[in-house]
């Protein structure tokens, strides 16, 4: 509205030009983000995986990985909220720059150059599970605005459903599949998927009801919020150096029923919370159970789907990891937004507690899989040869 007072009268174009090109920065900077995560992340993960060999060793690994992303959650909780406090919300958008370019100077100079592999790039099949994905998260948004059976809503879960189905039917006839379908038929590796997809879905949404709930009914300032959420990086870097110990202790498969029960735990304390304001010791109990929970979890169900790795497989299964949480990530936080949107009461714009309940039914879902028996399967040949 106060665009429109910028200049009354006045021809409009010059600013709408602006507006527009500004818009594009945006959307081509988070497009970029999106993509530079797409493919930085399950090479890291490859690169892993190819310095150690064994099933041990990968997760240990997997350990330090976690650790790693904790910490990295960790400084950016707390920056996240600083730098929003202290110099406005364009702060966050910036500062991972400086820390992108580290990054990439580190791995540049330190890791060990590794040989290319034959075959084409399948674009019908990226393009087909993008587009998929992104009609079943619109779809889902939709639904928080104009409800579960709006035109909208079913057209968008409609097309996000017809065209996962084009990508099964492009990857079963391409020479050189983007996902190739063997790999599903390995139980250890779909349940790990499916409980990383899951907790990507928890993960998501936790940091986006979380601030918003700390801040618009705990009362606290972003600053204080962000102080507030350091537990759960803390327990999450803890989780994750105690997943591989655990996961040697008494093996993968029961390891991850244990870090689901500490997980589901922690959100539903959250979500009957009863904290009227500020920062609790019950809020910590929440939070160390959560932080917990996500540390454990995320490490032992990515070991699981990447320790038995074929050579010339670690990318694939790398990248159906990250693929796994990232879909989890967008599918699950607009699902979980439609339903506490859609129930919020009078004088409320989401409804928190119903949004923690939510979670805590999809890390419900995740540990009733997690205790059904797998089958493990050799790898395909076939598929680790594509990659």
């Amino acid at each position: 509205m106060g665009s429109g007072r910028v200049h009354p009268g006045a021809d409009g174009r010059p600013e709408a030009s602006r507006g527009v090109a500004m818009a594009g920065l945006a959307t081509a900077g988070r497009i970029g983000q999106g993509a530079g995560a797409a493919v930085g992340i399950p090479a890291a993960l490859s690169l892993v995986l190819a310095l150690h060999s064994s099933s041990a060793e990968r997760t240990r690994a997997m350990g330090v990985w976690g650790a790693v992303a904790g910490a990295g959650s960790l400084v950016g909780v707390f920056l996240g909220g600083t730098l929003i406090g202290m110099l406005g919300w364009q702060a966050v958008f910036v500062t991972p720059v400086s820390f992108g370019l580290i990054g990439a100077i580190i791995v540049w100079r330190s890791a060990p150059p590794a040989p290319g592999r034959p075959g084409r790039f399948d674009l019908p099949g990226a393009i087909a599970v993008t587009v998929a994905i992104s009609a079943l998260a619109l779809g889902m948004v939709a639904a928080a605005e104009t409800g579960w059976g709006a035109p909208g809503t079913v057209a968008g879960l409609a097309a996000g459903l017809a065209t996962l189905v084009a990508f099964v039917t492009v990857e079963r006839r391409s020479a050189h599949p983007l996902v190739p379908l063997g790999v599903f038929r390995r139980g250890p590796v779909v349940l790990a998927n499916v409980v990383v997809l899951l907790i990507g879905g928890t993960l998501t949404s936790l940091f986006f009801f979380l601030p918003q709930s700390q801040q618009q009914v705990l009362g606290m300032s972003p600053t204080a919020a962000g102080t507030a959420q350091l537990p759960i990086a803390v327990m999450i870097i803890v989780g994750s150096a105690a997943a591989p110990p655990l996961a040697k202790r008494i093996g993968p498969a029961r390891a991850l029923p244990v870090a689901l029960v500490v997980l589901l735990a922690g959100f539903v304390w959250l979500a009957l919370d009863r904290t009227a304001g500020g920062f609790s010791l019950t809020l910590l109990g929440a939070f160390v159970l959560i932080g917990a929970g996500l540390g454990l979890g995320a490490v032992t169900a990515t070991a699981m789907a990447v320790r038995d790795s074929a050579e010339g497989e670690s990318g694939l299964l790398s990248g159906l990891v990250n693929a796994a949480q990232q879909l989890g990530g967008a599918v699950g936080l607009a699902a979980l937004a439609g339903i506490a949107i859609g129930t919020a009461g009078a004088g409320e714009d989401i409804a928190f507690t119903t949004a923690f309940l939510g979670q805590a039914a999809l890390i419900l879902i995740a540990l009733g899989l997690s205790l059904v028996p797998t089958v493990k399967t050799r790898p395909d040949p076939a598929s680790a040869g594509t990659r």
